[in-house]
């Protein structure tokens, strides 16, 4: 991330920040200083006397929420305020909490007018806070929060753990809570509202690394495996992060949830409700659970009443409880179907199996099928099963899955959109398949969880939200951002979503560090997003039936052009000295939950991105014989066991309490954390000098001289040489001009092994003309060697006559999408910057996703206008970087002779041709594998110009929604790279 692309981000930031300081409202329970005000409660202190009441006949969950509570206060107070069931030992002050019709206390008020309970009854989930004077003999006041249901009740309870600074990670992560000796709060009357989304929750993709191990070797081994112990830690953290829903592991190496029947009666206890991952029909687990010699054959086809069998029993033993029952047939243990017949043929069976699933439901639960919550993932080759005509119950809700890197493959059309069982999402923010694994670290960029999640509930995505969040774990902070959308999605926007990691952490470790954790984050999800830690190796995984095991190489960042490869590990080295930095300076209480939730991440990145780039430095250097070879070698050493190191120190904090559950080793074929391959070079006689130019990527038999790229005066761009030493012995060198108007930053130097000289242009002294030439000489012993110096200097056209344009720069052009110089739209069509997503930190979505498709061909669509400045004329190649989304729903009108199976929008120059790129690519094709690693659709588009000078780029709506991050124009001199040509900054008089 270069200075440039910095200062875009901060301006954006600036504007972003100034929205939301605006927009904050302020809380309606809140920690004071305390007072005799009216809306004053003294919850706990030295002085205080407070009592927390729940009524015996209320839920076994609110019981659990009122205990829970007092802990908190304990944790901040250190005391611990009493908990009783009888009113007759209700004190002067009082928390009162219960459920509406479960608490004789609260519904008794409520009759009496002294609590309004009107905004709360047969709402979901919802809860009142009140703060009430004298209610009863001996009360002076009465903290009541009240539910609509047991749930509301335990959300308002724990809503006010946080007010005192408990966070819901104070156990999963060891977030701290700031002592107080005191603790009172500012009450004004609130209702909550209904959470935004009905079922929210997680699936725990446990698959024999982290957690299980965690779990059977460090904190469950007396069950030995992930048990009830574990299972009570995951539903208390669920109910505190206000989600309701859990799909539980259910691969072979973990005891199946419903083989150990205390799980159940647990879940009931904390108010979760229990669901099954989109492989497993009605709560049953046939990874694990099926036994082929005792059951026979999972198939549908040839054993049809034995699975309904199993199938009955499973409702039998679980319809006791409250459960979202999964539709499904796949084959064991997450594979497709066991039909190798016709898509229709697939179409029939799987028609009968969820038939006979439904009738199932209603004969054992004595309810119409309508009136049981059901769901049904179209997830994999499922998904063509649906879209070939599955005819699906309309109160079953679909659950519309991502393509496993993030983009969901499809949402509601108009018509889905009517269903009564309406929509939902199974997203992932970690995974196990091709092309790569991401399962060590999470990095998916907030902002793009929101695009993708937005827009799939505004097309009534709003009954089940599901996330694969692997073994929790790592994945605590999009755990936390998912369940805080899912709850009040209208809290959110894309001005302020990118800024929410920092937000949640500043939380947790105090708001005067919100500025570096800022810094820290956007930074993190910039690299990330371009190529995740996982897939630094750059290998694919199950690539080959011979070798399914990924074999690492070199990466496509470039350490030739563009300083592409440096400035990544330039910007990992600031972020990772900037995360020590600041858990250096936070209180011991704080730093083992730094070190899991911000320490770890970002230099566990840091290490592996400078492990794999430095060793692709090495193996390069050792093709040139530099002296500089073999410390690059001990380097990567050092990176490889710095990562064991760190994750050592994961496993050993807190005298060993996640002993087990951070491990370097992931996946099944991956090998990304595994010492690359490095070579060495034998160094003898004599110093050595050669040389390399910035931009000299072929090294042998492209050309017979040195030679920078051109100095352009509209960019003003410095460029480095290298001088490297291919001997044993000190190199001396000298380097000398041709001209003074060549400004170098070294004359001289001695190195054992290379020294980097930088060249500018002094533009005050340097001539006029478009072929402007000059050279360096550097000399070493007998030893001469030359780097031309080419200068782009013309007279016209004036700074003034393209002030504010792109320019040509070296053959190419590169425009940050978010630098448009103008927009047109229409009602329909609003162009939005998103910071915080994209190569260069912001990117431009086309219009609202739900709104109707637009005509790309149309004069008057909408579109983005970027005005550029060129020396050339003719052919162009314009490359487009967009988010590989895909299309939204099938039944866009998208006119003749238009394919519906892509998204659509247009490229062109000035009123020229139109070329219509798209950002889909079919699941598994190679296309699709490379645009999820690197998460950008580049799609190249031939375009003319008929003169030089001045023209207009336009990027057109097509499908509403699309992401454009990037644009570059290569007029025949783009060098390769991965990430394309940095932005080209935009004439500006100031030069």
């Amino acid at each position: 991330m270069n200075n440039f692309h910095l200062t875009q981000i901060k301006t954006l930031l600036i504007i972003v920040l100034t929205g939301l300081f605006i927009q904050t409202a302020p809380a309606q329970v809140s920690l004071s200083a305390g007072s005799t005000a009216k809306n004053e409660f003294d919850l706990a202190g030295h002085q205080s006397k407070t009592i927390l009441y729940f009524d015996h006949k209320d839920y076994e969950v609110v019981k659990k929420a009122s205990r829970m509570f007092a802990e908190d206060i304990r944790s901040v107070t250190g005391q611990l305020p009493p908990v009783i069931s009888s009113e007759g030992q209700l004190a002067e002050n009082s928390v009162v909490i219960g459920t509406l019709g479960s608490n004789g206390l609260i519904d008794k008020w409520a009759r009496e007018g002294k609590i309004q309970i009107s905004g709360l009854k047969g709402k979901w989930e919802s809860y009142l806070i009140q703060l009430v004077d004298n209610p009863a003999p001996g009360v002076k006041k009465a903290l009541v929060i009240a539910g609509s249901d047991r749930r509301g009740t335990a959300y308002g309870v724990f809503s006010i753990s946080e007010t005192i600074g408990v966070s819901p990670w104070y156990w999963w992560a060891d977030a701290p809570a700031e002592k107080k000796s005191q603790l009172n709060l500012h009450v004004e009357t609130m209702f909550s509202r209904e959470p935004s989304v009905k079922y929210r929750g997680i699936y725990i993709n446990d698959e024999d690394w982290g957690l299980l191990r965690w779990a059977k070797r460090t904190f469950d081994v007396k069950q030995g495996n992930i048990g009830p112990k574990t299972y009570a830690r995951v539903f208390e953290l669920l109910l505190r992060l206000k989600a309701n829903y859990l799909c539980p592991a259910m691969h072979e190496a973990s005891t199946a949830f419903n083989k150990i029947p205390e799980n159940k009666l647990l879940a009931d206890s904390f108010a979760i409700v229990m669901g099954s991952v989109h492989a497993e029909p009605l709560l049953f687990n046939n990874a694990s659970e099926w036994n082929k010699k005792t059951m026979g054959e999972w198939d549908y086809l040839t054993n049809r009443d034995g699975i309904n069998k199993v199938l009955r029993e499973r409702v039998k033993s679980n319809a006791a409880y409250e459960n979202v029952y999964t539709l499904a047939l796949r084959g064991i243990h997450d594979n497709a179907m066991s039909v190798n017949s016709s898509i229709q043929d697939r179409v029939k069976v799987l028609s009968e199996a969820l038939r006979d699933q439904r009738q199932i439901l209603t004969d054992v639960i004595g309810k119409p099928a309508d009136q049981i919550p059901q769901a049904f993932t179209p997830y994999k080759e499922v998904l063509d099963i649906y879209s070939n005509g599955l005819e699906l119950p309309d109160d079953v809700t679909i659950v519309w899955p991502d393509d496993n890197y993030g983009y969901l493959k499809r949402l509601s059309n108009a018509a889905e959109r009517k269903r009564s069982g309406r929509s939902g999402v199974y997203y992932h923010a970690s995974y196990l398949g091709k092309p790569h694994d991401y399962l060590w670290l999470s990095s998916t960029p907030p902002a793009l969880m929101y695009e993708e999640l937005r827009k799939a509930y505004d097309t009534s995505a709003d009954r089940l939200w599901l996330l694969n969040v692997g073994d929790i774990k790592s994945c605590e902070f999009p755990f936390s951002l998912f369940m805080d959308m899912a709850y009040d999605i209208d809290q959110f926007n894309y001005d302020m979503i990118s800024q929410y990691h920092a937000t949640w952490l500043s939380k947790i470790f105090g708001k005067q560090h919100y500025d570096q954790l800022l810094d820290i984050t956007l930074a993190y999800y910039h690299l990330a997003f371009s190529r995740k830690p996982e897939s630094m190796g750059w290998g694919y995984e199950w690539n080959t039936n011979k070798n399914g095991r990924e074999r690492t190489t070199d990466t496509d960042f470039s350490f030739s052009n563009y300083q592409e490869a440096e400035s990544r590990l330039k910007e990992y080295d600031r972020i990772g000295t900037a995360v020590k930095s600041l858990m250096d300076r936070l209180n011991d209480s704080q730093k083992p939950s730094f070190y899991q939730l911000l320490y770890y991440p970002v230099k566990g990145a840091e290490l592996m991105n400078k492990m794999h780039l430095t060793a692709q430095k090495n193996r390069w250097y050792a093709r040139q014989q530099r002296a500089a070879t073999n410390p690059l070698k001990d380097q990567v050493k050092m990176y490889y066991d710095s990562l064991q190191v760190i994750t050592r120190g994961y496993n050993s904090l807190l005298n060993g309490k996640w002993n087990h559950m951070m491990s370097m080793v992931q996946g099944v074929t991956a090998s990304y954390f595994e010492l690359p391959r490095l070579d060495s070079v034998v160094l003898s006689g004599p110093a050595g000098m050669d040389i390399m130019a910035e931009g000299e990527d072929v090294l042998k038999g492209l050309r017979s001289f040195h030679a920078l790229p051109s100095f352009n005066t509209y960019t003003r761009q410095s460029y480095y040489i290298d001088i490297y030493n291919t001997g044993k012995d000190l190199l001396k060198w000298t380097l000398k001009p041709s001209d003074s108007w060549i400004v170098i930053s070294a004359k001289s130097g001695t190195t054992a092994t290379e020294d980097r000289v930088w060249v500018s242009v002094d533009w005050n002294k340097v001539p006029r003309g478009e072929k402007v030439a000059g050279s360096v000489t550097i000399t070493a012993g007998n030893k001469k060697e030359q780097v031309l110096v080419s200068v782009f200097n013309p007279v016209s056209p004036s700074p003034g006559e393209v002030n504010g344009l792109f320019i040509e720069d070296n053959g190419y052009i590169s425009i940050n999408a978010a630098g448009f110089h103008n927009k047109l739209e229409n009602e329909d069509i609003k162009m939005r910057v998103i910071p915080g997503l994209g190569y260069e930190g912001a990117s431009v979505q086309l219009g609202n996703p739900v709104a109707s498709f637009q005509n790309p061909m149309s004069s008057t669509v909408p579109c983005l206008e970027y005005d550029f400045y060129t020396f050339h004329a003719g052919s162009v190649d314009v490359y487009t970087y967009a988010l590989p989304t895909f299309p939204l729903s099938t039944d866009r009108s998208l006119g003749h002779e238009t394919s519906g199976g892509e998204t659509k929008y247009g490229v062109c120059i000035d009123n020229g041709p139109v070329s219509q790129p798209t950002t889909s690519a079919t699941e598994y094709s190679q296309e699709w594998s490379e645009n999820v690693l690197r998460n950008s659709a580049v799609k190249k588009s031939v375009l003319h110009m008929n003169s030089p000078g001045k023209h207009t780029l336009k990027i057109l709506c097509g499908d509403p929604g699309l992401v454009i991050s990037k644009i570059v124009l290569d007029f025949g001199g783009m060098k390769r790279s991965y990430l394309g040509p940095p932005a080209t900054k935009p004439v500006s008089l100031a030069n």
